[in-house]
């Protein structure tokens, strides 16, 4: 059974600090939920303790909020691998966005441009997102309006695989375009 230890401000030490166990908790009724309780419901806090005393476990408070707060009787030391272990598995199932880029000049030709479309639509059909911008050097910024004739060429030219999240936009000395896959 975790016992609880206090270091020297009288604070309990635990690895997360974040889910009160034992004596801890400051309700005075609490509903029990789990595999090792016959009858889940609501308990007295001292009922609850002396049940998670009796089969050597810990009572940990799951769902502080609740109204009474639920408990759950279980050894704290499993429940924080769980714990872990579940946000592992949320963290691997979240979907991770991959943002390919594509420079161009003020003046790219034909050949350049169409180099670049196919590299772009792969991108696109792979899942990825294309932030496609033009850069200026020097005198070149005399060039925006051919830059943005550019990014929204290069719009069109994708239209069937992906779809315009931000239309062409100047910051500075780059005019950005981005454009996210279609659903399939």
């Amino acid at each position: 059974m975790q016992r609880e230890r206090n270091d020297k401000n009288g604070r309990a030490e635990d690895p997360r600090n974040q889910f009160k166990i034992n004596r801890r908790i400051k309700s005075h009724t609490v509903r029990l939920v789990g595999d090792n309780i016959e009858q889940q419901g609501v308990y007295s806090l001292d009922e609850a303790l002396r049940l998670a005393e009796s089969l050597e476990m810990d009572l940990v408070e799951i769902s502080p909020n609740a109204d009474p707060p639920v408990c759950k009787i279980i050894e704290f030391q499993k429940f924080i691998y769980q714990q872990k272990r579940r946000q592992k598995e949320m963290k691997a199932n979240a979907t991770k966005v991959v943002v390919k880029e594509i420079r161009f000049g003020p003046n790219t030709d034909e050949h350049d441009f169409n180099f670049k479309l196919k590299h772009a639509e792969k991108f696109l059909q792979e899942g990825a997102k294309v932030k496609a911008f033009v850069f200026f050097k020097g005198r070149s910024i005399l060039f925006k309006e051919q830059g943005e004739i550019l990014l929204l060429k290069f719009a069109d030219a994708l239209e069937e695989v992906g779809k315009v999240e931000q239309l062409p936009k100047l910051e500075g000395k780059r005019m950005t375009l981005f454009i996210s896959p279609r659903k399939k």
